[in-house]
């Protein structure tokens, strides 16, 4: 009960820091459009999205809405209910932030504000929320990943160990 409510506190902070920096970026970049943080590599560039990722399913908020939602709450139904490493509830808490900083911009404006624009490579213009979801997943994938290895070196030590008895 208590890491779930520390996982609900931590993804609070994160919508909030989502919001704020959104909030700003809407304050700041629509009057110019954009501005270079590391010329050449990275611009803040005011943009909206009223897709997902690279803007697939462009116009289907009530879809985005609705799967978002069911997603966003077995998340959190699972951190207060599953027992977890820290690493993946770290993760999880990580997805459920980003997903609902993003939810609230298509519930209220029907939109994504997005503003971090990586100049190098073409590559789709994100925000906070965004990195939160991507980094939440990598490192679930990563948990995962390492706790397959483990089992997989563990059943191997069982069996020579079975083998040599």
């Amino acid at each position: 009960m208590i890491s779930g409510l520390l996982s609900l506190l931590g993804a609070a902070v994160l919508v909030v820091l989502d919001q704020l920096i959104k909030h700003w970026a809407t304050a700041a970049l629509l009057p110019v459009g954009s501005m270079e943080v590391l010329p050449g590599i990275v611009e803040l560039r005011y943009c909206l999205n009223d897709g997902m990722a690279f803007s697939m399913l462009a116009g289907k908020q009530g879809l985005l809405i609705g799967v978002t939602s069911v997603m966003l709450v077995a998340v959190l139904v699972m951190l207060f209910v599953r027992k977890m490493p820290l690493a993946e509830r770290i993760a999880w808490t990580l997805v459920l932030g980003g997903g609902v900083g993003n939810l609230i911009d298509r519930v209220l404006n029907g939109v994504v504000v997005d503003y971090i624009n990586v100049l190098f490579m073409h590559f789709a213009i994100f925000n906070f929320a965004d990195i939160c979801v991507c980094v939440g997943v990598g490192l679930l994938m990563l948990v995962l990943l390492l706790d397959s290895t483990k089992k997989d070196e563990l059943a191997q030590q069982k069996a020579e160990d079975d083998g040599t008895a």
